[in-house]
């Protein structure tokens, strides 16, 4: 009797230690899928094996440059009907001696970089492309599927150290960030941290945004004839947007590229007028945007001597401005600003 009695004993102990081994092994399984659960959506679209971008662009001739900047020691061109971001430490290098970044893009607009990683916007797949250097070389490092509609425009906003991606269509901002620690390639994965939304330009084609200071622009579309101003602002949530000003443009100059303030004026390049007519594209110049509604602006156009084109979009390179062009021979136009007075106009490709 006694030994059955120990025998149950050891029995009732057993049971419990397997319980609890069951309830350990249930909890660590749990935790475990919490952490895959978080991991793989930080890490979405990582490229678990990448390669360098090693590929020599084919083309001499460039096809709706879209922008150039340059970074790293290196000039970025967005090659758009090239469907392609190329790149080069010489910029006056022939065409098909530069290197190519990527081919594997629909009508890539803009490139933007945080000094570490560089993200591409792929618009007419609606996705982003990151790409990071390591060891000397460029390699694609993550695809950041389903950003918005035809996203158009990135760039990377110091004080909150994200990149701030454009959804053309939507009317949506996303604030991308890196994550702090890299994957064991050395890669440094991105993340969509918030979708900012601006429900007015739902369905506006907004080519572009431009930040100065704490504010932020939207140009006008075509179908809202606005440039839309607001506070860039910090809450618990994250950076959001808060809308100060609305200005109305004139219908010919509806369809703007973007805005970009130099010394005293807001340059302005214009694709369309309301009714998606090229034949307005121009470049105009205020020193107020409510001078635009009334019509009173410059048009800077001749100053470039190219006509019959499209202006797009504007950036500085080491204190001299670069601007691509489209629908003729000249594709980027290189130009000084001195007191306010353009100069120095170069035809760079």
């Amino acid at each position: 009797m006694k030994q059955i009695q120990k025998l149950m004993a050891v029995l009732a102990v057993f049971s419990i230690l397997s319980a609890s081994c069951a309830d350990a092994q249930t909890i660590n399984q749990a935790e475990n899928e919490t952490q895959e659960s978080e991991s793989s959506e930080i890490y979405q679209g990582l490229i678990k094996n990448p390669q360098p971008a090693y590929k020599k662009n084919t083309y001499g001739t460039l096809n709706v440059a879209t922008y150039i900047t340059k970074a790293d020691g290196t000039y970025f061109i967005a090659d758009c009907y090239h469907d392609r971001i190329i790149y080069s430490d010489i910029i006056t290098k022939p065409l098909a001696q530069w290197n190519v970044l990527t081919d594997e893009v629909h009508y890539a607009h803009t490139i933007a970089t945080d000094g570490v990683a560089f993200l591409v916007d792929d618009t007419e797949n609606n996705r982003l492309l990151a790409f990071q250097k390591i060891d000397g070389s460029y390699f694609h490092t993550q695809t950041l599927d389903g950003i918005g509609l035809k996203p158009h425009f990135i760039t990377y906003y110091e004080k909150e150290q994200a990149f701030m991606a454009w959804s053309s269509i939507t009317g949506e901002m996303y604030i991308v960030k890196r994550h702090d620690e890299p994957d064991e390639a050395g890669a440094y994965p991105l993340y969509v941290e918030k979708i900012i939304k601006i429900d007015e330009l739902y369905g506006v084609y907004v080519r572009s945004f431009t930040i100065i200071g704490d504010t932020i622009y939207f140009v006008s579309g075509y179908n809202n004839q606005k440039i839309i101003q607001a506070d860039i602002t910090r809450k618990s949530e994250g950076v959001d947007f808060e809308i100060t000003e609305r200005y109305d443009v004139p219908q010919n100059i509806a369809g703007m590229a973007q805005l970009y303030k130099i010394q005293d004026y807001y340059y302005i390049t214009v694709s369309t007028d309301s009714n998606e007519n090229q034949d307005y594209a121009t470049i105009i110049r205020a020193k107020s945007l409510e001078d635009l509604s009334a019509g009173e602006y410059e048009d800077i156009y001749d100053e470039f001597g190219i006509s019959g084109g499209t202006p797009y979009y504007i950036n500085e390179i080491e204190g001299r401005y670069y601007m691509t062009h489209h629908r003729t021979s000249e594709n980027i136009i290189a130009f000084d600003v001195n007191d306010n007075v353009i100069g120095n106009v170069e035809v760079v490709y």
